[in-house]
């Protein structure tokens, strides 16, 4: 059997053993980097941009594409799974949108090192600051998708903000 919210001694604190009793778990909190304090997000987001390096930025175009929307829609239901089991809808452990989130953006921007620094960190701006809409989203899309967009949506901002950089001669 494994073990339920009930189970963990403190729900807010999710434990090794908690998270490694279920794959989704593993996956939802970023292989363990959601267990991580403070800032599980960040963390997530290192353990993305690591995976970018080993994996998934190796990928032709069309791969990245395929392994980016796959990624999406099974981090849906990864994040439910993984809210419904703490009984907390968007608890700051499950940091697999910010995997996500982080190849978008290494993706789309120039894939040298100093503007995959710039993306990593215009991404943790939006998606900590959270503007319109990317905050709109966050109060109103519940569930595992409400988990995933808004981090994609914060994605999207930080590439729009890098490429003006790019174009206004601010970055290379």
């Amino acid at each position: 059997m494994t073990p339920s919210k009930d189970d963990l001694p403190d729900p807010s604190r999710p434990t090794l053993a908690w998270m490694l009793a279920r794959p989704e778990r593993i996956i939802g909190f970023g292989f363990g980097s959601g267990l991580i304090h403070p800032a599980p997000g960040t963390w997530g987001t290192l353990v993305g941009w690591l995976l970018w390096w080993l994996v998934v930025g190796r990928l032709p175009g069309g791969w990245v594409a395929a392994v980016l929307v796959v990624s999406f829609a099974g981090g849906c239901w990864v994040a439910q799974r993984c809210g419904d089991d703490l009984g907390i809808a968007d608890f700051g452990g499950i940091n697999w949108d910010e995997i996500v989130a982080i190849w978008l953006v290494l993706w789309l921007l120039p894939s040298t090192f100093l503007m995959q620094v710039v993306g990593v960190v215009l991404f943790r701006l939006f998606d900590i600051l959270k503007p319109a809409p990317v905050n709109w989203l966050d109060r109103n899309c519940k569930g595992g998708f409400g988990v995933m967009i808004d981090d994609i949506v914060a994605a999207l901002y930080a590439v729009l903000f890098a490429v003006i950089l790019i174009r206004l001669g601010v970055l290379p």
